[in-house]
């Protein structure tokens, strides 16, 4: 079998079955499972997977570019900023991040909604101009230009200074064993910090990102305490972690 054959079996059944392990591939493809680990890798190169121990996911589909995000999934961002608004109340200090599912958030918030907002999100900030009731605390740094975001040292040491009451934390990629994870080193970093001065974490995740990953490490699944999906992500998040503790909106 030609090795552009074998790849394309691969993808298809990753497509189907959301995951590919070594051993199943093997059989089916009646390769050896080095063989199926190098295919893996090449793939993985080709930024088509996630080779992980044993097997490979998928990547998240999600544009990575924030103007080709703010077209994309409008419907599911909709339904999770609607049932977002559910853990808000006067008084709390929350943390959004510069995804456009945060933003969703941000531009249906009650205007007599009293709350701190801190972010590093310049479209988030641009939402909350003219709100009556929310005071702001923007992150400087450098400018993260495809994602309108800061990043960088002295946006970290910002949020360390923050004791946030709630992150609504966009998702690039959820994986109950992988953690939570996206596509860029230095946003990463700045998640991170974000997670670490949290006291709830709150995951907003269309169904498409759950159980993919990504390059870049954020934190483990044991530091969010919500995943907020849609309606066809539900059953799939419930199923996916249910042993995890992690409240499923």
């Amino acid at each position: 079998m030609l090795k552009e054959e074998r790849f394309r079996i691969i993808l298809e059944k990753l497509s189907k079955d959301q995951k590919v392990t070594l051993k199943t591939l093997s059989k089916q493809l009646k390769i050896s499972e080095y063989t199926v680990r190098r295919d893996l890798k090449e793939l993985t190169d080709q930024g088509l997977l996630k080779a992980v121990r044993g097997g490979a996911i998928p990547h998240s589909p999600t544009p990575h570019n924030f103007v080709d995000r703010l077209e994309y999934q409008t419907d599911a961002k909709k339904i999770i900023a609607e049932k977002a608004l559910s853990l808000l109340h006067n008084g709390q200090v929350v943390a959004f991040d510069g995804g456009t599912t945060a933003m969703a958030i941000a531009s249906i918030l009650p205007r007599d909604l009293q709350i701190t907002v801190v972010t590093n999100s310049f479209p988030v900030v641009n939402v909350l101009e003219s709100h009556p009731s929310i005071e702001v605390l923007f992150a400087g740094g450098r400018l993260y230009k495809s994602a309108f975001t800061t990043i960088g040292h002295n946006a970290i040491n910002f949020f360390g200074n923050i004791r946030a009451d709630l992150f609504f934390m966009g998702i690039c990629s959820i994986h109950p064993t992988i953690g939570v994870t996206t596509i860029n080193y230095e946003e990463s970093e700045v998640k991170k910090a974000v997670v670490n001065v949290s006291k709830k974490v709150v995951a907003l995740s269309p169904h498409e990102r759950l159980n993919t990953a990504e390059a870049f490490f954020i934190c483990d699944t044991a530091n969010v305490d919500v995943i907020i999906t849609d309606e066809e992500g539900k059953e799939v998040a419930e199923e996916s972690f249910k042993d995890s503790g992690i409240t499923i909106i």
